[in-house]
């Protein structure tokens, strides 16, 4: 009796991923209408004390214990963005729950969240030696978020369709695919910082991709331009996009004044 062999074959190998800091995005839609029956005492007290959080934040950043992010929405989706990275789940959620024991955490209504870690795919190679030794892998698997002006954020997956299945083609074929797709995005360099988070088994997508840059143009861009790519226009599939402006903490007073 033939026994089937259980080792994976050139079509069913995965391809290997460096995972860094674990990732929150966490959308909020402001309650304007209960915020305006506040005086305008109360308010500067919750946004003065919002700022201290933030400040508090600053400081785990600053010993590159971790980073942040605060955006505004623009559209209808959400007001505001909150992305926060951190060693360990834990330690998200320990955020999340400092958060909402703010005073304006009662006048910020989730409107969608999306978790992850920073991945990155070894397609190209890590190179010789420990990978999570290597400054430039570790400057892009643990990042301090840059405090550029716009953000782009939209979750994808791959393809799993009968004829068109990403996850039945060859290693080979797949990492020929992500090289001439990563030509693309390197072309954005100093236009545009990409992080991706995989999350293939912590939320309804495969991947967030959070994109961030001083010309909101290059949204535009760099996502038409990759829909001609064959991984994008074969085998992506796309949730939501969201983007925004960025909000430093010194103009929060004036984003909520009344």
């Amino acid at each position: 009796m033939q026994h089937q062999s259980t080792e994976p074959t050139a079509t069913q190998q995965a391809a290997e991923t460096l995972d860094g800091w674990y990732t929150l995005h966490d959308f909020r839609r402001i309650n304007w209408t209960e915020l305006k029956k506040l005086d305008a005492a109360k308010r500067e007290e919750m946004i003065a004390e919002f700022q201290q959080f933030l400040a508090q934040m600053d400081e785990v950043e600053a010993k590159k214990e971790g980073s942040h992010a605060l955006y505004t929405v623009i559209g209808q989706k959400a007001d505001l963005v909150f992305m926060v990275l951190r060693p360990t789940m834990e330690e998200i959620q320990d955020v999340e729950l400092s958060l909402q024991k703010l005073a304006l955490y009662e006048y910020l209504i989730p409107s969608y969240s999306y978790v992850s870690v920073v991945e990155l795919g070894t397609y190209r190679g890590s190179g010789e030696g420990d990978p999570y030794e290597n400054p430039y892998i570790r400057e892009r698997l643990y990042p301090t978020l840059p405090k550029s002006k716009h953000i782009c954020f939209y979750p994808m997956s791959k393809a799993r369709r009968d004829n068109d299945n990403w996850y039945t083609l060859s290693m080979e074929k797949r990492k020929e695919l992500m090289y001439r797709h990563g030509l693309i995005g390197r072309s954005y360099a100093g236009k545009i910082q990409q992080i991706i988070g995989g999350s293939t088994g912590f939320d309804d997508w495969e991947w967030g991709v959070t994109l961030f840059s001083n010309d909101i143009l290059q949204f535009k861009k760099i996502v038409y331009e990759m829909r001609f790519d064959e991984v994008s226009a074969k085998y992506g599939e796309f949730g939501e996009f969201f983007i925004g402006n960025i909000l430093p903490s010194e103009e929060l007073p004036r984003h909520f004044a009344l």
